[in-house]
């Protein structure tokens, strides 16, 4: 029977690369940062199921538009609480932040959006006006003086 790799207790690197889409460099670059901590054999790192649920963490972070900064302060207060509280109340506190600051980049979108089309409409009427004076000029119509 085959363990599926949720239900492993270690992983390697490259597993790990495998199981979330990420290269080894980005794994390395979590350890480096200090959010992920895999214990060594030899010149291997085994990563724990902590390390997976933690990568897994930071990557929804990231989806999320959270800052590492942000994601490291989460995982210092969720090991330091005694109940998930404090943590909740920063996570909800980032989401809350992010939210703001994309519906006002979608406000800002909306607007320049709404200039883009004002412009679109009268660049066409303006277009359109010099080609019906363009086609009387070509059949006689217009004359110039």
């Amino acid at each position: 029977m085959r363990v599926s790799v949720m239900e492993r207790q270690t992983y390697s690197i490259s597993e790990l690369s495998r199981e979330f889409d990420v290269t080894p460099r980005a794994i390395r670059f979590y350890e480096d940062e200090g959010l992920l901590d895999p214990r060594r054999e030899g010149s291997r790192r085994v990563y724990t199921k902590r390390d997976y649920v933690r990568l897994k963490l930071i990557l929804r972070g990231k989806r999320l538009g959270l800052s590492l900064a942000q994601v490291r302060e989460m995982f210092d207060l969720y090991d330091a609480a005694k109940d998930e509280r404090p943590q909740l109340e920063k996570f909800l506190a980032a989401l809350t932040a992010r939210r703001e600051q994309l519906e006002g980049q979608r406000d800002a979108i909306e607007e320049e959006l709404a200039e883009i089309r004002t412009f679109e409409l009268q660049s066409k009427k303006l277009l359109a006006e010099r080609g019906h004076g363009a086609a009387r000029a070509r059949s006689g119509g217009a004359t110039r003086s």
